[in-house]
């Protein structure tokens, strides 16, 4: 019995509605029809845009100068492999940069382009909306990074996007190399602190080569044996001769030993710290490119905005719709009032 109602309620709600449509064809018709022509002329006045993409990919971060200069190959760094997911990311970050919008606002004077009066308030935040909703980028399934740029000039799309895209070199070796100029600085100070260690020690080593001791260990070996040669001949004058030097270099030998082995170890530092000075050098002065361009931008022959299409077909069913709720409403409320009124004894 409930399902029968219940059919009988569906069925009865659909012909009604039916029933509805067929009486009030008209309005509903008119007003969708009236809808459709107005969004038609006000779509007319938005103005056309262009759309130019730039697709890339990420180069993996590494250090010039580890690639370059890794004779051995210890690091096994790559300076021609992809990016990964993480390179993708960082590198959208970067696009997004106050350094990389404020030059292309610059460059391109977007304030006048985009019509924006500079003297207006809050004008450079609309500038910003107006730059970010004409400008994106994105990370696709691939793992590549989408630069899309819409503009009413194509030409000027394509430019700007593929502007963007070199301005991601710059903008990353400018921070790469002001990081590595700061430990230039450092490492240089402590090379130049070396080099005065360095001479200090070599100076000691002259002062004690002035006093006869040029190589303890063979020196050393000589005397002795001269001096035991001079005893067993009973040669006394060159015996005590051999003596003297020998007090000599029981005496300083062992500053000589510590000197040269100071020097050793740090000659030995001095070289390293010149191939580390030879790598900042490198990272801080030479730029690289961080990015794989596939596809560079160029001038759409199409516009891509508005589709004016979907903004009148948007329109007319929006239309149609607020018309039927509303001729619906009217008419149960009238009902409505009609039910309630007093009914004529």
């Amino acid at each position: 019995m409930n399902s029968v109602q219940s059919q009988e309620g569906f069925a009865f709600n659909s012909t009604g509605i039916i029933d509805f449509l067929v009486r009030r064809w008209k309005p509903l018709l008119f007003i969708t029809i009236l809808a459709g022509v107005l969004a038609g002329a006000a779509s007319l006045l938005i103005r056309d845009k262009y759309k130019s993409t730039v697709v890339l990919f990420p180069a993996t971060t590494h250090s010039l100068s580890k690639v370059l200069m890794d004779v051995q190959g210890i690091s096994r760094a790559d300076l021609l492999a992809f990016g990964v997911e993480e390179d993708a990311d960082q590198m959208i970050q970067i696009l997004n940069s106050d350094e990389i919008r404020e030059r292309i606002i610059q460059k391109y004077n977007l304030m006048e382009h985009y019509r924006i009066n500079p003297k207006r308030r809050f004008a450079q935040t609309r500038l910003r909306e107006k730059f970010e909703r004409n400008i994106s980028f994105r990370r696709t399934e691939y793992l590549s990074v989408e630069i899309s740029v819409l503009d009413e000039d194509p030409q000027m799309a394509a430019r700007i996007a593929n502007d963007i895209a070199a301005l991601l070199d710059s903008a990353k070796n400018r921070m790469q190399q002001e990081r590595a100029a700061e430990a230039l600085k450092i490492l240089e100070q402590e090379y130049a602190d070396l080099q005065v260690m360095v001479r200090e020690l070599e100076d000691s080593l002259t002062a004690v080569r002035l006093l006869g001791i040029n190589d303890y260990a063979s020196q050393a070996e000589v005397l002795n044996e001269q001096y035991a040669i001079a005893l067993a001949r009973n040669n006394y004058t060159a015996a005590n001769a051999l003596k003297a030097k020998l007090d000599v270099l029981s005496r300083y030998g062992g500053a000589y030993v510590s000197l040269m082995e100071q020097l050793e170890h740090y000659h030995d530092q001095l070289a390293l710290l010149k191939i580390k000075l030879k790598e900042l050098r490198m990272d801080a002065t030479r730029p690289i490119t961080h990015k794989f361009i596939v596809n560079k931008a160029m001038p759409a022959e199409k516009k891509s905005y508005p589709r004016r299409s979907l903004i009148v077909l948007a329109a007319c069913v929006g239309a149609f719709l607020v018309t039927l709720f509303t001729l619906i409403g009217i008419e149960n409320y009238q009902t409505y009032k009609k039910f309630k009124s007093p009914q004529p004894a």
